[in-house]
């Protein structure tokens, strides 16, 4: 009787040591945290660039250099790519966590993130994928000003990657799309939903 116990709890810890790895993700996430606040002080010093453009010297823009009306412009939008990298680190954070190691009990709190809610693998590649190509655009437009000093062949590569992150992304959501919609997850849905078949 003792070795039929033994055969079974076995397969049961190494179960439960496999599903206790998933706290080796905790790092990355902290790790993340971390590019986060990195990327708040990059925000500051492209900030600071931008008042000392504008207000504290403003002649310094005049001449051979850009007009100020384009330092201006390229100096917000690369505060625009900070803060959308930004937002990609806060869903992979959360979602990632949220996702693949424990849940987050939040108990209803006000500021909870409305796709929080119904965050899963696949919502959260779509949504990355989305965040992405707002990033591309960032940098596809700052290029486009820059379009009479750039090289031709980067600005056709660039919109060629920028592409190719669209149509990723509808590929992503058109998957989404069918799995959501396949007999299976629909009786995931009503079994987590408490609603009988």
């Amino acid at each position: 009787m003792l070795r039929s116990g033994q055969g079974l709890t076995r397969p049961k810890s190494l179960g439960y040591l496999m599903f206790a790895s998933r706290w080796l993700q905790v790092p990355l996430y902290l790790g993340l945290i971390v590019a986060q606040a990195v990327y708040v002080w990059q925000f500051a010093l492209e900030l600071w660039h931008l008042i000392e453009t504008v207000l504290l010297h403003p002649e310094a823009a005049t001449g051979a250099a850009p007009s100020s009306e384009v330092v201006v412009m390229l100096t917000v939008l690369a505060l625009i790519d900070v803060v959308m990298i930004s937002n990609l680190l806060i869903m992979v954070i959360i979602g990632g966590y949220e996702t693949f190691v424990s849940r987050i009990q939040l108990d209803d709190h006000p500021d909870e993130p409305e796709w929080l809610s119904h965050v899963n693998a696949n919502v959260l590649k779509v949504k990355l994928a989305t965040a992405i190509i707002g990033i591309s655009s960032v940098h596809l437009l700052q290029t486009f000003i820059r379009a009479q000093s750039t090289p031709n062949d980067k600005i056709m590569w660039q919109t060629l990657m920028h592409l190719a992150f669209v149509a990723s992304a509808i590929g992503l959501a058109y998957i989404d799309r069918l799995l959501s919609s396949s007999p299976a997850e629909h009786t995931r849905a009503r079994s987590l939903a408490g609603t009988p078949d």
